[in-house]
């Protein structure tokens, strides 16, 4: 046993070394030499190209991003899910961390279990946890991007009462809005503002928001701009909406409360009686570990766990 932990170490270090060296390292020498750079006024130009080379670059080091660029087109839903969620992370760093779970929850499950196929079954499922951790990161993002919405329509809306143009209601928000909602509204002001087309600015925009108001706002821009109306009067309309929806929203929550601890009750209870009994009686799960028949039941128990809490989050879990 004391092999084992030993060998998963030096395998975990070996590879996290391998990671700092040639991923974060680069990247954070890459990250000064771009601030250094863009604080020397003579350098403005320079900085510029720098910026848009490396909006296309999925890697900071060459050998692997070149190896990326080949398959650009199968590596969009990483690179748009990295966006979507605010990280700072690259393509390149994303992929190599995936890949390196996956071998060391593969090593260390057929170092414990002796068989390689669920060994196997178990690292490809541990790679899955960095586009896990992304999604929640991107969802937690649109729920503060939603909840600010509401506030930025309202001023973009004041300002086109007050007589202002909509791009001007643009960066009122950019300035005075916290993020996730901010740097959007900086991204499409600035878009626009260095010569993208406005109505290109505004689908690229609901491309990296993928959400129905977002899209609605869009839509109302676009129409107003071909037949005319009351932009400010539709803008006010849309958050009141929104607005609506969160109030509703929050009565579900109100009235499933009870079903959603029930939930999290049964999906807890499992593994809190498996970490009792490990406490209580230590050679029981000895036993259980020795046999292969032992193994495959704690297997198939962590499946069912799963696919059980998989199927009380979607009875839970009401659509509005």
């Amino acid at each position: 046993m004391i092999f084992v932990i030993a060998a998963f170490v030096v395998t975990l270090s070996l590879i996290l070394g391998i990671y700092w060296r040639f991923v974060i390292r680069p990247e954070r020498q890459t990250r000064q030499a771009f601030w250094r750079r863009l604080r020397t006024d003579s350098a403005a130009q320079n900085v510029s190209a720098g910026l848009l080379k490396q909006a296309h670059r999925l890697s900071s080091v060459p050998a692997v991003d070149a190896m990326l660029q080949q398959s650009r087109q199968q590596m969009q839903p990483i690179e748009r899910l990295i966006e979507q969620s605010g990280s700072r992370t690259t393509v390149g760093a994303f992929v190599m961390v995936s890949m390196a779970i996956a071998c060391v929850v593969t090593y260390a499950a057929y170092r414990v279990s002796g068989m390689f196929v669920p060994a196997l079954g178990a690292g490809v499922l541990a790679a899955t946890v960095p586009t896990s951790l992304l999604r929640m990161k991107r969802t937690k993002r649109l729920i503060r991007f939603e909840e600010q919405f509401p506030e930025a329509l309202a001023l973009v809306s004041r300002a086109l009462k007050a007589g202002h143009t909509l791009t001007t209601g643009m960066a009122m928000v950019a300035e005075e809005l916290p993020s996730p909602i901010g740097p959007e509204f900086k991204l499409l002001y600035d878009q626009q503002n260095y010569g993208m087309p406005f109505p290109d600015a505004l689908k690229e925009f609901a491309d990296r928001v993928p959400l129905l108001d977002a899209r609605f706002f869009v839509t109302a821009v676009l129409i107003q701009r071909e037949s005319g109306g009351n932009l400010a009067e539709v803008l006010d309309n849309i958050a009141s909406v929104i607005r609506d929806r969160f109030r509703v929203k929050r009565q579900i929550r109100v009235i499933s409360a009870h079903a959603r601890m029930t939930g999290w009750v049964l999906i807890g209870v499992p593994p809190a009686l498996a970490g009792v009994l490990f406490i209580i009686n230590p050679d029981h799960w000895n036993t259980m570990i020795a046999a292969q028949l032992g193994i495959k039941m704690l297997v198939g128990a962590v499946v069912l766990q799963v696919v059980g809490s998989l199927i009380i989050r979607k009875m839970v879990r009401i659509e509005y």
